[in-house]
């Protein structure tokens, strides 16, 4: 009998099993392939947009993603450096080979933590709740709790022009049964499809016709734990090159046969990394699309097309391929496809992740409707913190959209649902200006050290970080500018406009042109760059977070308003249809999940909270 027993060994599986067992829950992690655990099918980076803020959140947490790709890429830079703080993410680009022998090295090590390889085909279920699960071969093996990760294996199929071929990403076994079983418990299942570009050897491309791609000239670290493992003089490079005319005129005038254009496709592709094809048709106007080639390993010449996913034949990618820039004689290593397979609808789910249909079953990753590594990988380990909370009969950990990107991507998922795989974008949080890369410690280290996957010696370099950001922007305020011969001469080497009145060091560096290594010529601060960086957005931008947390303030007002289990919405009369439809289906925690539900309008919100005030007492 174990605690805990994880389905799937992808970033989700490797987030939930590491959380289970490090928490202290006795864990067993059942994959199908043990050589594909932590697997890259689909891209060789980790990071991007509000995505590198997850993996960021993910370590504040306790997670382990970060951790092995500080270890494992090799390029990494800082996406929109030159816009504001709460856009800004990292992005590295990961050696796929030594990434998954890492990660596979750290789970193998984890006390209470059991690996096997064999297929998952059903549950045991009991009186509603789950017990266990049941392989191909009919063994049965139990648990007090399950979570399903089974990413892109729910029958799943290879797509490429008009053929299909059941199996996963690298042709391995699909799951074939157990989407069907969940389907009979009484789960939603939708079809969702992925693609991937060609690999190409890069040794037959002319690198020369191509612009070079570098990594930042800044040490960067996606854990708060980590110090660089990597020289930032010797990061490999990485390319861009355009599609042209002849592209689009060769895929125009082959839509027919491939998987989408040709009606193979049964799956909801991802509206915000769409196929080749797909752009070509959803924006015709454009005379090119920007590509980028990306080193997979430093063990072979296969390096990833960005942005070229297609499902086109063989002989059409041949053509498309050899079109670009530079790629006239470039050798196809592996070609692109597309994958279906069957996904939950996450309505099902609880804000915990685990299922409202059978109790202590969760689920994380692709099969909740997302798509890419760090939206699994988060998952994973919300998944399994609540999973170990359960057991132990505890409040599950819920991150507000406030407080964190996984509290808005799990939100989203729970109370909007979605008919294609999800992405998560900075424009999807209200509260992005205090969600940034550079503070997800400080939002969220104190919840991974209540779960137990944070120590004490983490959690005390937190508190002593927090002091020195209140004592910097304290000396800061209380330092006035005193305007010396030797300051007036430091204001005009730097050619910045001298204040004609008396100023605090903080007033000061709100001024646009004044940055923190202009303050450091003026006043002597014993702080870390690290430290520093936090007060230089603190004070920038006062205001604006300031009028952040107003906002916040009437979520949280709403968030404190329950919404009792048992309520019966059909005795709520003035209710709209369509809103009492909604509020069965999703049944809302709170007045705050109620309100961001499509279809429950304003009016609805105010019926409601009448007949909770009157009926409950509460929502005073």
């Amino acid at each position: 009998m174990y605690d805990v027993i994880v389905v799937g060994g992808g970033h989700a599986g490797c987030e939930a099993s590491y959380a289970c067992s490090k928490i202290g829950k006795k864990t067993l992690l059942v994959t199908s392939n043990i050589k594909n655990i932590a697997d890259m099918p689909c891209n060789p980076s980790i990071g991007g947009t509000a995505k590198g803020i997850v993996v960021r959140e993910i370590d504040a947490l306790g997670g382990i993603m970060g951790k092995i790709a500080d270890k494992s890429h090799f390029q990494i830079k800082m996406l929109n450096s030159k816009k504001g703080p709460a856009v800004r993410s990292l992005r590295a680009q990961i050696d796929k080979k030594i990434y998954p022998k890492l990660m596979l090295k750290e789970l193998q090590k984890q006390a209470n933590l059991q690996i096997i390889e064999a297929m998952v085909e059903d549950l045991i279920i009991e009186n509603g709740a789950i017990k266990g699960i049941i392989m191909e071969d009919n063994t049965k093996i139990y648990a007090k709790a399950v979570i399903l990760t089974t990413g892109t294996y729910l029958r799943s199929q290879i797509l490429i022009g008009s053929k299909k071929t059941p199996g996963g990403p690298h042709g391995e076994k699909e799951s074939k049964n157990l989407s069907n079983k969940l389907k009979q418990y009484g789960f939603e299942i939708q079809r969702l499809k992925t693609g991937t570009p060609p690999r190409i050897d890069v040794s037959t491309v002319n690198l020369k016709d191509l612009t070079i791609e570098e990594g930042d000239k800044e040490y960067y670290t996606f854990s708060f734990d980590n110090s660089p493992f990597y020289n930032i003089n010797e990061q490999e490079k990485c390319y861009l090159v355009y599609t042209n005319a002849n592209t689009h005129k060769i895929i125009r005038e082959n839509l027919s046969k491939s998987s989408m254009y040709g009606g193979y496709v049964e799956g909801v592709g991802p509206r915000y990394c769409p196929s080749i094809e797909d752009k070509i048709v959803r924006f015709s106007d454009k005379e090119r699309h920007q590509l980028f080639l990306e080193p997979e390993s430093k063990e072979n010449n296969e390096w990833y097309l960005q942005g070229f996913s297609t499902s086109m034949p063989y002989n059409i990618q041949e053509k498309m391929v050899h079109s670009l820039k530079g790629f006239e004689n470039a050798k196809i290593i592996k070609y692109a496809y597309a994958i279906e397979y069957d996904a939950l609808n996450p309505l099902q789910l609880k804000p915990s992740l685990e299922t409202k249909i059978i109790s202590n079953l969760f689920t994380a990753g692709q099969i909740n409707g997302t798509s890419g590594y760090e939206e699994a990988a988060c998952q994973g380990l919300i998944a399994g913190i609540n999973a170990c909370l359960k057991l132990d009969s505890k409040e599950p950990l819920v991150l507000k959209r406030n407080e964190a990107y996984i509290g808005v991507l799990i939100d989203d998922l729970v109370t909007k649902g979605t008919q294609e795989p999800y992405r998560l974008l900075t424009s999807r949080a209200e509260y992005r200006l205090i969600l940034r890369n550079d503070n997800a410690d400080r939002r969220l280290r104190k919840y991974g050290y209540q779960v137990g996957l944070i120590s004490d010696s983490q959690y005390k370099k937190i508190v002593i970080k927090e002091k020195n950001i209140k004592a910097a922007i304290n000396k800061l305020s209380t330092s006035n500018l005193k305007l010396t011969k030797e300051v007036i001469e430091v204001f005009k080497e730097n050619n910045i406009e001298i204040p004609t009145f008396s100023i605090s060091m903080s007033q000061l560096l709100k001024r646009p042109k004044i940055h923190m290594d202009f303050i450091k010529k003026l006043i002597d601060l014993d702080f870390s760059d690290e430290i520093l960086d936090q007060v230089s957005i603190e004070i920038k931008y006062e205001g604006y977070i300031a009028k952040t947390y107003k906002e916040v303030e009437k979520l949280l007002n709403l968030e404190s308003k329950k919404i009792p289990d048992d309520i019966d919405y059909d005795k709520i009369l003035n209710l709209a249809s369509e809103a009492k439809q909604k509020l069965k289906i999703i049944k809302p925690a709170t007045i705050a999940q109620a309100t961001r539900i499509s279809g429950v309008n304003p009016a609805d919100i105010s019926v409601l909270s009448i007949y909770l005030k009157k009926e409950y007492g509460k929502n005073e």
